[in-house]
């Protein structure tokens, strides 16, 4: 007997990625495959209020995605397939809802959140019963089942027993469960959830668990219940992603004789996800990991990794600092706020400063940053150096064939790639770095950071800011060329050499004008000048 269908939710859940825009093509193409390949529940997308945008799955009401719908069955009815669409709570008002024809989207997938739970109780039964009054199916979606305490998820569990939905979800939002946790799970859910109604299992791969925790829920299920597995087309979902439809499917094939269609699958991979694989990555990753071990919303570690380039020390440091309700969330401003707390470590620098200031002071300085043009014009670096004899200070790097006199890091990933080879006597760092600090010059970070800018840690504007404390005059910069798209931007292959959280535009724009106000502030008393060609220089 058949007790498992799948429900693809690549349109869903994998398009958040993409922030839904596949494009009219894709849409109808991958419903068109999935329908051919027989995946028995086709997700279309969410509902929402104000979020549609043309050939996008944000729906704004059901009769959009109905007119997809259609194409894809050839204006036919659905035959053994179903059609539904994603509400989450409070993003969409249940009375625009229109009644259903169950000729297109029969069920609507109804998600909220234990804080929505237990803050909105009766306006998630005023929804679900609206839901169900104008003929739709109800598939109950909690997020984040191992959030729940046992005697909380037992009320939930009789609490959707009262209205009958199709399902009920067991749901790893944060992919943070392991066998056991399932185990756990489901021994109450069986236990407690009618047994008419299915268990609707939605993974994300965070430690790389979906597709072992889908085939123990099978071994688990037996044949005493309805199985609902979710799963996305090359596992396509925001940062690590979902369970792959293509394994699921192929594995119900072979081990349980379903008649799905694998090389149809592999086909609507082949056909409409390269595009979107090339603009965006999924998959797992270790900021994946990290949101499944702390059971945070993947991206605040992802802004954490880009942004500041932490090591795993710093990240778990500043995740915990998170209480655990808003780590489920993100909210850049309150990351920002703790992080700049943790690399606050205020130290009296008072003496260091004093020291360095005998050294720079009244010395021409040279900067180097690591942009490709100080290996472009590496003979004019190396000309400037003879003529003027400036002390020589680098930014987050050694260079490989030039000459330095201190290496300055604000960057802990950076520091530790070379900090047991060097000369500490060389090296200034700032602050927030933790790790082999011994014998080297230590700066207040707090005192170099440029508090009012999005970029208020750039390194070499931190540097910078240090030069003019100490009263340096005249500082030439080689190798802070400013970003461009698709180029490998830096002389060491191991800098990030992409962003996601912000633009090369609008990095090379901020810089510019932290240039122009260095400048400005600094008039009379310090000359900036460039000799290597940069974005920046237009701040001249």
């Amino acid at each position: 007997m058949k007790n498992v269908d799948i429900l693809d939710c690549t349109l869903r859940d994998g398009g958040r990625v993409i922030n839904c825009a596949f494009g009219e093509n894709a849409i109808i193409g991958i419903g068109k495959q999935l329908k051919r390949a027989g995946i028995d529940i086709i997700e279309m997308g969410f509902l929402r209020d104000g979020f549609y945008k043309e050939s996008s799955t944000f729906f704004p009401s059901v009769h959009v995605a109905n007119q997809y719908i259609y194409q894809i069955c050839k204006n036919n009815s659905p035959k053994r397939e179903q059609y539904v669409l994603f509400m989450d709570y409070g993003l969409y008002s249940t009375e625009k809802l229109e009644e259903s024809d169950r000729t297109g989207v029969s069920g609507i997938r109804y998600g909220f959140t234990k804080k929505n739970y237990d803050e909105s109780y009766e306006q998630i039964v005023n929804d679900i019963q609206t839901i169900k009054r104008k003929g739709y199916n109800v598939y109950f979606q909690d997020v984040n089942t191992n959030g729940y305490k046992e005697s909380e998820l037992v009320e939930l569990i009789y609490m959707a027993n009262e209205f009958e939905p199709v399902s009920f979800g067991i749901v790893d939002t944060f992919g943070s469960m392991y066998l056991d946790d399932l185990e756990k799970i489901w021994d109450i859910v069986d236990t407690h959830l009618d047994k008419n109604i299915a268990v609707d299992f939605h993974s994300h791969n965070n430690m790389q668990m979906s597709f072992a925790l889908t085939q123990r829920l099978i071994q688990l299920t037996g044949n005493r219940r309805k199985l609902i597995i979710d799963a996305t087309l090359n596992g396509m979902g925001k940062c690590a992603g979902n369970l792959n439809t293509e394994l699921i499917v192929d594995f119900l094939t072979r081990k349980y004789n379903y008649d799905y269609d694998t090389d149809i699958v592999l086909d609507a991979i082949d056909g409409y996800l390269p595009p979107f694989k090339r603009r965006m990555e999924w998959g797992y990753s270790i900021p994946a990991f990290m949101a499944g071990i702390y059971k945070a919303h993947p991206n605040n570690i992802i802004y954490l990794t880009e942004k500041y380039r932490l090591n795993s020390k710093d990240m778990k440091y500043i995740i915990s600092a998170i209480n655990e309700e808003t780590r489920q969330r993100y909210d850049y401003d309150n990351i920002n706020k703790i992080y700049k707390d943790y690399c606050s470590n205020k130290i009296d620098d008072t003496y260091t400063l004093e020291v360095l200031r005998n050294l720079f002071t009244e010395r021409k300085c040279l900067v180097l940053v690591p942009g490709r043009t100080i290996e472009q014009y590496h003979e004019k670096i190396l000309k400037y150096i003879r003529d003027e004899k400036p002390l020589i200070i680098c930014v987050n790097f050694i260079p490989f064939d030039l000459p330095y006199n201190y290496l300055f890091y604000a960057n802990t990933i950076h520091w530790e790639k070379v900090s047991d080879k060097i000369d500490r006597k060389k090296c200034i760092l700032t602050s927030n770095i933790h790790v082999d600090t011994d014998d080297v010059y230590l700066l207040n970070y707090s005192r170099l950071i440029l508090e009012d800018s999005m970029l208020y840690d750039n390194s070499t504007m931190m540097l910078l800011n240090l030069l003019k404390i100490l009263e340096v005059k005249e500082i030439e910069l080689a190798g802070f060329d400013g970003l461009k798209e698709n180029e490998q931007n830096y002389v060491d292959d191991t800098f990030p050499n992409e962003k996601k959280n912000i633009t090369y535009f609008k990095i090379n724009k901020e810089i510019t004008k932290l240039i122009m106000q260095y400048r400005s502030k600094t008039a009379g008393k310090v000359k900036v000048r460039f000799i290597t060609p940069s974005i920046y220089e237009t701040c001249k």
